[in-house]
């Protein structure tokens, strides 16, 4: 639960930096971090739905949790991929815009 959260937060303080390290020919910063921002909450839209169900599974399993390693293991597991198909989507919609990583 507690990790869905960082990776939301991680995403957003992203966002506020600007970029994201992200770059077009020709275009300013305020296209990239438009375009970075809308991408953002694209990517938040598309991966709301299971943040949301990681976190009522980590509320209702609290105590497995605290007691299993493997319970951590698999929860740890599920937010990591979350992490990387967020991360899949943000690229995605910013190459379709046009930009590349720097």
């Amino acid at each position: 639960m507690r990790r869905a959260g960082i990776v939301v937060l991680s995403l957003l303080l992203a966002g506020c930096a600007g970029s994201g390290g992200w770059t077009k020919p020709g275009a300013d910063a305020a296209t990239v971090a438009g375009a970075y921002q809308e991408c953002l909450a694209l990517t938040d839209t598309a991966t709301k739905t299971d943040f949301d169900i990681d976190q009522d599974i980590g509320a209702t399993r609290s105590s497995d949790l605290q007691h299993s390693d493997f319970a951590r293991s698999q929860m740890h597991d599920t937010h990591e991929d979350n992490r990387d198909r967020a991360g899949a989507i943000l690229a995605s919609c910013m190459e379709a815009k046009g930009f590349i990583r720097k």
